[in-house]
């Protein structure tokens, strides 16, 4: 994955939720985040060590009471009405749009035929991005909390593929895979620098049981600690992978009000 802070067309800088019993959620997001000797997420605010709002908690209020409880990602396009246009002719529905004095397109959130609800938003201004000190390397950013990655596990991701090609512009990569001596194909979604931005799998071999929603990979500084407080918080631990030291290199989780998210070692 390229630098998360740099705007591109297909990219992904930040996602939020509106969350009923708000008050336990944003406690829970704030212990389960805040792990490590140096938090990558600030506790207080839940935005990242720079101050960044990466994130956003909200409260489901009436204005949002229709909205999946899933995390949205606010993906970048190219025309938001041009996206919008397509989503609702591949069969994608429309959940909210917002538009300014001039009736002209500014952000949509949209649900795909799968189910899975996601945001889009015009290509973010350079300038409205704060610098990130040596952020030209990857390793620059491994420190600081975003979204480390981003993908989709549903039944059909071929049709999933399709739909996310047309709707935000971007390219596909083939990545081969295997489940019990099958051979299938998922894939890499890029972005306009040909970096991959996000995964769309099939539900099989190791993706098997993955809500049909996108996951937000979030970076912790203490990911087995980050787990013992889920389960403390009153989430659950769906699904872990463990390196060759027997230590956690990824987890799926379900925080208490029902929302899924992934997390990685920072």
């Amino acid at each position: 994955m390229s630098n998360p802070f740099v705007p591109r067309m297909g990219g992904v800088l930040s996602a939020d939720i509106a969350v009923p019993q708000h008050d336990r959620a944003v406690r829970f997001y704030s212990r389960v985040l805040s792990t490590g000797a140096l938090p990558l997420w600030r506790e207080e605010d839940l935005m990242n060590n720079l101050g960044l709002p990466i994130i956003g908690l909200g409260a489901q209020s009436e204005e949002y009471a229709h909205l999946p409880l899933q995390w949205m990602p606010h993906i970048q396009v190219a025309d938001v009405a041009e996206s919008v246009r397509s989503a609702l002719d591949l069969g994608g529905s429309e959940l909210m749009h917002g538009r300014d004095d001039d009736g002209r397109s500014q952000w949509a959130v949209l649900l795909d035929p799968s189910g899975a609800a996601f945001g889009i938003i015009p290509v973010v201004p350079a300038e409205a991005i704060p610098p990130v000190d040596g952020s030209s390397s990857s390793d620059a950013t491994a420190s600081v909390g975003h979204i480390a990655w981003l993908d989709l596990t549903v039944p059909d991701a071929t049709t999933a593929r399709d739909f996310y090609r047309q709707v935000v512009g971007w390219t596909v990569q083939e990545v081969e895979m295997e489940d019990a001596g099958q051979r299938y194909t998922d894939y890499n979604m890029l972005g306009q620098d040909r970096e991959p931005a996000a995964g769309v799998c099939h539900a099989r071999g190791v993706n098997t049981g993955l809500p049909a929603v996108w996951l937000l990979y979030l970076p912790v500084g203490d990911l087995a600690e980050s787990l013992r407080r889920v389960t403390e918080e009153g989430g659950r631990v769906l699904k872990t992978t463990e390196g060759v030291d027997g230590e956690p290199t990824y987890a799926v989780i379900q925080d208490p009000v029902g929302a899924h998210l992934a997390l990685v070692p920072g």
